[in-house]
Protein backbone atom coordinates (compact mmCIF):
# COMPACT_ATOMS: atom_id res chain seq x y z
CA UNK A 1 0.00 0.00 0.00
CA UNK A 2 1.28 3.38 -1.43
CA UNK A 3 1.28 6.48 1.30
CA UNK A 4 -0.98 8.33 -1.49
CA UNK A 5 -3.84 5.29 -1.31
CA UNK A 6 -3.45 6.30 2.35
CA UNK A 7 -3.98 9.85 2.35
CA UNK A 8 -5.89 9.61 -0.41
CA UNK A 9 -9.31 8.49 1.23
CA UNK A 10 -9.38 11.54 3.93
CA UNK A 11 -12.40 13.13 4.54
CA UNK A 12 -12.08 16.61 5.77
CA UNK A 13 -14.57 18.61 7.79
CA UNK A 14 -15.10 22.12 9.40
CA UNK A 15 -15.69 21.44 12.88
CA UNK A 16 -12.43 19.81 14.01
CA UNK A 17 -8.80 21.40 13.49
CA UNK A 18 -6.75 19.95 10.66
CA UNK A 19 -4.26 18.39 12.65
CA UNK A 20 -7.14 16.45 14.54
CA UNK A 21 -8.58 15.09 11.45
CA UNK A 22 -4.77 13.53 10.56
CA UNK A 23 -4.79 11.54 13.87
CA UNK A 24 -8.24 10.18 13.58
CA UNK A 25 -7.60 9.29 10.07
CA UNK A 26 -4.32 7.66 11.17
CA UNK A 27 -6.21 5.84 14.27
CA UNK A 28 -9.27 4.42 12.36
CA UNK A 29 -6.52 3.25 9.49
CA UNK A 30 -4.78 1.17 12.71
CA UNK A 31 -7.84 0.10 14.37
CA UNK A 32 -9.42 -1.52 10.87
CA UNK A 33 -5.82 -3.07 10.20
CA UNK A 34 -4.72 -1.08 7.46
CA UNK A 35 -2.00 0.70 8.77
CA UNK A 36 -0.20 -1.92 10.45
CA UNK A 37 2.28 -2.49 13.28
CA UNK A 38 5.79 -1.31 12.41
CA UNK A 39 4.41 0.13 8.96
CA UNK A 40 6.50 3.31 7.45
CA UNK A 41 4.57 6.26 7.12
CA UNK A 42 5.09 9.37 4.85
CA UNK A 43 7.72 11.98 6.30
CA UNK A 44 5.98 15.14 8.05
CA UNK A 45 6.92 16.90 4.37
CA UNK A 46 5.25 14.38 2.07
CA UNK A 47 2.32 14.16 4.02
CA UNK A 48 1.90 18.16 3.82
CA UNK A 49 2.29 17.73 0.19
CA UNK A 50 -0.11 15.23 -0.66
CA UNK A 51 -2.45 16.95 1.64
CA UNK A 52 -1.96 20.51 0.79
CA UNK A 53 -1.64 21.37 4.25
CA UNK A 54 0.82 23.52 6.29
CA UNK A 55 3.87 21.41 7.36
CA UNK A 56 3.64 22.54 10.49
CA UNK A 57 -0.33 21.12 10.96
CA UNK A 58 1.74 17.84 9.37
CA UNK A 59 4.45 18.46 12.33
CA UNK A 60 1.84 19.23 15.04
CA UNK A 61 -0.19 15.38 13.92
CA UNK A 62 2.68 13.52 14.21
CA UNK A 63 4.31 15.23 17.16
CA UNK A 64 0.68 14.08 19.24
CA UNK A 65 0.75 10.88 17.87
CA UNK A 66 4.64 10.57 18.88
CA UNK A 67 3.21 12.08 22.15
CA UNK A 68 0.37 9.35 22.23
CA UNK A 69 2.81 6.61 21.34
CA UNK A 70 0.99 5.63 17.95
CA UNK A 71 4.08 6.26 15.64
CA UNK A 72 7.79 6.59 16.49
CA UNK A 73 10.52 7.90 14.88
CA UNK A 74 14.65 6.92 14.69
CA UNK A 75 16.76 9.43 13.35
CA UNK A 76 17.31 9.52 10.12
CA UNK A 77 14.68 6.87 9.65
CA UNK A 78 11.11 7.23 8.45
CA UNK A 79 8.37 7.48 10.80
CA UNK A 80 6.66 4.29 11.40
CA UNK A 81 3.27 2.67 13.03
CA UNK A 82 4.29 1.24 16.65
CA UNK A 83 4.63 -2.42 17.23
CA UNK A 84 3.09 -1.99 20.66
CA UNK A 85 0.40 -4.12 21.16
CA UNK A 86 -1.36 -2.18 24.02
CA UNK A 87 -1.20 0.91 22.29
CA UNK A 88 -2.92 -1.04 19.06
CA UNK A 89 -5.54 -2.18 21.32
CA UNK A 90 -6.40 0.99 22.81
CA UNK A 91 -6.70 2.82 19.60
CA UNK A 92 -9.26 0.62 18.73
CA UNK A 93 -10.73 0.48 21.95
CA UNK A 94 -11.15 4.32 22.32
CA UNK A 95 -12.68 4.75 18.86
CA UNK A 96 -15.41 2.41 19.55
CA UNK A 97 -16.06 3.90 22.56
CA UNK A 98 -16.23 7.35 21.04
CA UNK A 99 -18.46 6.24 17.75
CA UNK A 100 -20.54 4.70 21.12
CA UNK A 101 -21.08 7.83 23.25
CA UNK A 102 -21.84 10.12 19.74
CA UNK A 103 -24.31 7.50 19.04
CA UNK A 104 -26.18 7.15 22.64
CA UNK A 105 -25.98 10.73 22.74
CA UNK A 106 -28.15 11.20 19.38
CA UNK A 107 -30.70 8.31 19.99
CA UNK A 108 -31.17 8.87 23.59
CA UNK A 109 -33.65 11.46 23.45
CA UNK A 110 -36.03 8.93 21.70
CA UNK A 111 -36.21 6.78 24.71
CA UNK A 112 -36.77 3.39 22.41
CA UNK A 113 -36.42 0.42 24.49
CA UNK A 114 -32.83 -0.87 25.06
CA UNK A 115 -33.79 -4.69 23.57
CA UNK A 116 -35.87 -2.75 20.28
CA UNK A 117 -32.55 -0.61 19.84
CA UNK A 118 -29.75 -3.15 20.09
CA UNK A 119 -32.16 -5.76 17.70
CA UNK A 120 -32.18 -2.22 15.08
CA UNK A 121 -28.53 -1.91 15.44
CA UNK A 122 -27.82 -5.88 14.85
CA UNK A 123 -30.00 -5.49 11.52
CA UNK A 124 -28.20 -2.72 10.61
CA UNK A 125 -24.85 -3.87 11.09
CA UNK A 126 -25.31 -6.84 9.33
CA UNK A 127 -26.73 -4.99 6.26
CA UNK A 128 -29.82 -6.36 6.74
CA UNK A 129 -33.03 -3.54 5.39
CA UNK A 130 -35.67 -3.38 7.99
CA UNK A 131 -36.55 -0.44 10.46
CA UNK A 132 -39.49 2.10 10.25
CA UNK A 133 -39.91 3.39 7.32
Amino acid sequence: MGAIQIIAEIKWNNRDPVYIQVIHYFKTRIASGSLEAGQEIPSRRELAAMLKINPNTAQRAYKEMEEQGLIHTERNLPSRITTDREVLAGVREELIQSALADFLDAIRPMDIPLEELLELVKRQYRGQKGGRA
